[in-house]
């Protein structure tokens, strides 16, 4: 009996291995949810955590260094990266990941995945399927591998697909070309590793929302993406609210700060160690005074300077 129970479950093990699993370029919804489990907020059908568009709006004035500080604070030591060359060095953008990653070509594996995309009803370059899945606020994350020549992700026509539809912008560890086109589309950024006017040739699409990484850092589907001059933050979905608050919260200290510098009112060292009653007081009155720099709520401060003390 011990011996027909041993076949059997073997015969079945057998047959599962032996049945492949349906095999899709974008990540199962399963997928995605076992790596953003910790998100407990909206989601997109697809999975991806939705952090709402209150904070995507107000992670535009969080100062980069401000981000990559509350993160490495909470352990996330590879949100960062730098060293992109961008159409337009002085137009920041902000929106949620959709993760794309590509591999060096086979003959193989390219028959294999455009005979799926027929299957998937996809048309156009491999380059283009993730560019009709956007939404409004997506950015593109494309993990090309830091490949330039032949390694143009884009030109100027999916550039204008690109913006029709998610209204930012593009972070590409690879290249673009058509960089004049690009630069024409208003509003539109491209952060990349270079231009070239060589077409994508030897590259395959291979993965979209799975986890990519984009040189030092690693990025998930639905991470807020803060790309500014100075490089791009990648913003874990449940640590986005964190990261705006501490964020304007360190700025309005700052402003404070330097203004009671500039007066004389308070010493450095008063400024920079634990704040008096005194200099609590005085800041709470600044903030009255400056409500422009004031964008949380009064509990939400409150909340905040108590968790500085």
């Amino acid at each position: 009996m011990r011996k027909l129970l041993l076949a059997a479950a073997l015969g079945a093990s057998a047959l599962a291995m032996a049945t492949p699993a349906q095999a899709q370029t974008q990540a199962t919804k399963e997928e995605i949810l076992f790596y953003t489990s910790d998100w407990t907020g909206e989601r997109f059908p697809d999975g991806r955590p939705k952090v709402p568009d209150a904070i995507l709006k107000r992670l535009l004035d969080v100062n980069t260094e401000e981000a990559w500080g509350i993160l490495r604070q909470a352990g996330y030591n590879n949100q960062f990266e730098g060293g992109f060359q961008m159409v337009h060095n002085d137009r920041p953008f902000v929106g949620r990941a959709l993760t794309v990653q590509y591999l060096p070509m086979r003959p193989d594996m390219n028959k294999a995945i455009s005979a799926l995309g027929v299957k998937e009803k996809r048309s156009g370059g491999h380059n283009s399927w993730p560019i009709d899945m956007l939404q409004v606020g997506d950015v593109y994350v494309g993990d090309g591998y830091g490949k330039i020549i032949d390694g143009t992700l884009i030109g100027d026509n999916l550039g204008n697909s690109i913006y029709a539809k998610s209204k930012t912008g593009v972070v590409f560890d690879a290249g673009v070309r058509d960089v004049a086109g690009l630069a024409a589309i208003d509003g539109f950024n491209a952060f990349t590793r270079g231009y070239d006017p060589s077409a994508i040739r030897e590259m395959e699409m291979v993965r979209i929302n799975g986890p990519i990484r984009i040189g030092r850092a690693t990025v998930l589907p639905g991470d807020l993406i803060l790309a500014k001059r100075e490089g791009v933050v990648f913003i874990p979905a449940i640590m986005a609210e964190k990261v705006v608050k501490g964020a304007e919260y360190i700025a309005m200290r700052d402003g404070f700060g330097h203004q009671m510098l500039r007066e004389q009112r308070f010493t450095p060292g008063e400024i920079d160690q634990k704040w008096t009653p005194a200099i609590n007081a005085a800041f709470l009155k600044w903030v009255d005074e400056h409500p422009d720099q004031m964008k949380m709520s009064k509990a939400e401060l409150a909340e905040m300077m108590k968790g500085r003390e």
